[in-house]
């Protein structure tokens, strides 16, 4: 018998923690690799800037329905 793969749910408040802390790396990123020059660095700031916006709000919806 196959063991069902088991998955972790995040709460909204540890979505929207975990998001916020994303946009705040991602930030400094972007400043960084505006400092130094760095292209490739300032996109990833950007990516993950985004992707912590994205999360954030998953946990902002996440509240509002009260999971």
């Amino acid at each position: 018998m196959q063991n069902a793969q088991s998955f972790e749910v995040k709460s909204g408040a540890q979505d929207r923690i975990e998001g916020a802390a994303k946009e705040i790396v991602g930030k400094f990123k972007v400043v960084a690799a505006k400092a130094v020059g760095n292209p490739r660095l300032e996109a990833e700031g950007n990516i993950e800037r985004v992707l912590g916006g994205a999360q954030k709000k998953v946990g902002e919806i996440k509240r509002k329905l009260g999971a």
